[in-house]
């Protein structure tokens, strides 16, 4: 009879360890992404210039002497080195380059820029700045290229993820997931329905949570990210357990579990 009792005790700890193979999976994201009819608003990912970003504005033509005057104080082998796809602690890798005079946006929101003088960029996007610079070129160029990148959109992803550090976007555009992705993704104990992120835009802090498993993310306003955005993943349940748990309970119950399903083979053996 004791050993009965035993094997049962042995067999009800081996099933208690197995995990549900019919439990949903909280780890993966966009879980009901075939069930949501997602239109995802281009208003959201469009971003203005902010004060203090660092615009690379090079004008091109047919006649490259005649832009020159544009391209003032500029030499083609200066270069802006920025690490698209690594954290602060890992320079070089996956490096970018972005080539051209650099203008920072003052206070006023505005340029310096040469032969054209002081230009406003508040309010405005990359596009209408763009737009904007190649009309009044025209004036003194035919068929000028205006090519504008933002060579400082950074985002700081900070909490349970693999490498947490700011990153820059060389392209001026992306995503929560982008971001994510170059923070090497949550680790297991990260809360992917209640991630934070934190916006300074126009001088004003909002804020706004998202969940990484609902499709409907890709609807929110805080899915494509802005210059300056700060992504935090807080601890799920498991991390809180786990902080509070003597460090040697794994290896306990390990133990426990082995020793009665030993005690239970010996007995079984003898009543035979």
């Amino acid at each position: 009879m004791k050993g009965k009792i035993l094997v049962i005790l042995s067999a009800f700890v081996i099933v208690s360890c197995k995990t549900n193979p019919n439990a949903k999976n909280d780890l993966n994201y966009l879980q009901n992404i075939e069930k949501v009819a997602i239109e995802s608003s281009a208003r959201n990912s469009v971003s203005t210039i902010q004060k203090g970003d660092q615009l690379v504005i090079l004008i091109t033509a047919k006649d490259m002497d005649v832009v020159k005057p544009f391209n003032q104080n500029y030499s083609s082998s200066e270069i802006i080195q920025t690490n698209a796809l690594a954290g602060g602690n890992t320079p070089n890798q996956g490096a970018t380059t972005i080539s051209g005079p650099t203008y920072i946006v003052d206070t006023n929101g505005t340029i310096d820029f040469p032969i054209l003088g002081s230009i406003n960029t508040e309010g405005k996007t990359l596009v209408e700045l763009k737009e904007e610079l190649k009309s009044k070129m025209e004036k003194y160029i035919i068929n000028p290229t205006v090519n504008i990148r933002l060579a400082n959109f950074k985002v700081t992803v900070l909490g349970e993820v693999n490498k947490q550090g700011d990153y820059i976007i060389s392209n001026g555009q992306g995503t929560i997931l982008n971001a994510l992705g170059m923070a090497g993704d949550l680790t297991t104990y990260g809360k992917r329905n209640d991630v934070l992120i934190v916006r300074t835009e126009n001088g004003q802090v909002t804020h706004g949570k998202v969940n990484l498993q609902d499709a409907s993310l890709i609807d929110s306003p805080f899915y494509y990210l802005k210059q300056g955005d700060a992504i935090i993943v807080p601890a799920n349940n498991a991390k809180d357990i786990q902080a509070k748990q003597n460090p040697n309970t794994g290896v306990y119950l390990t133990a426990i579990s082995i020793g009665v399903t030993a005690i239970a083979v010996i007995v079984s053996l003898f009543n035979k």
